[in-house]
Formats: C-alpha cells, structure tokens, sequence
C-alpha cells in the first residue's frame, strides 16, 4: 500500500460520523406486500468502513415477489458470492438494494414503482425465517434507513390570504 492509500485510508476511518440524511417519508414503497415485518433493524456503522448493518431485513417467503421500490434503472442484476442480488438508481442520487433474490430483470432495464424484481431467495444468514430480504438504500456514498423513506408524503395545505383590515 502506498503511503498516499495508507493516508487516505487513515482519514477516512478518523472521520467524524456523519450526520444522518433528512428523511423523505413516501419517496419509496415498500418492497414486498403485504407490508412485511423487520427482524432486523438498520445500524449505520461509525466510520465508513466500520462494522453495522446497511440495511433492513425484512419477513418474507421463498418465492415471494420481490418489488420496486420506486421507478428508476436497474443497474446490477445477478450473482454476488453466490447470492442473487438486484441494485437500482432512482432518481435524486438514491441506490436501492435487494437481496437475496432471484432476479427478473437484467442491468439497463427501466423499472417502474411495484414492478416486480424477481422473487426473495432463501438463506439470508441470520433470518429468523426460511427466506429475509435484505432492503438497502444509499445516497451516494452514505448509507440511509429504508424505512425512513417509506411511509405517507406529508401534505401541503394553502390557506387563503387573510386581508388586513
């Protein structure tokens, strides 16, 4: 390793955790249905290569439609260490992960929101259950909470404006 890898390395693991990203609560549906239990929750690690969880484990069934989470282009479909994995950029610098799955995409094909991916494959390890599907998010380079990006958009209401006496 050079000294300039060694230098940068060093100041990556040094760096101050990063702040946690706004949540946009309705940017992404959820990725199976009915809405799923999580039996294992998101744990940002502390420095960019440090230990955690970069994503939620979500209850599923083997075989069982796995969806798009939000329109945008499949950019990896395919084996990782003999595991099915399907990666999607979305709009706004958002990459969403899914695994394990058996893919019914292919890299480059446009996807549209609860379109399906592929369906969730057994043997996610540390499942409680005969099949979990991993559900990652990041926004670059920084890891984000899924769940925090699911839910109901808030609504904006315009009153009339109040004339002065």
């Amino acid at each position: 390793m050079s000294a300039g890898s060694a230098a940068l390395l060093h100041s990556r693991a040094d760096a101050a955790p990063r702040q946690p990203v706004p949540e946009e609560p309705g940017r992404l549906a959820w990725p199976l249905t009915p809405r799923p239990h999580v039996t294992r929750d998101f744990e940002p690690p502390a420095t960019p290569f440090g230990p955690g969880h970069r994503g939620v484990d979500l209850e599923a069934a083997a075989g069982q439609q796995v969806l798009a989470a939000d329109m945008g282009v499949v950019v990896f479909a395919g084996q990782v260490a003999g595991r099915g994995v399907v990666a999607v950029d979305h709009d706004g610098g958002l990459h969403t992960t899914y695994l394990p799955i058996t893919p019914a995409v292919a890299a480059g094909d446009q996807i549209y929101r609860g379109q399906p991916l592929g369906t969730a494959a057994p043997g996610h390890p540390g499942c409680p259950t005969a099949a979990c599907l991993h559900w990652g998010a990041r926004r670059g380079t920084e890891y984000i909470d899924p769940l925090a990006l699911v839910g109901t958009p808030s609504r904006v209401r315009l009153k009339p404006w109040a004339e002065g006496p």
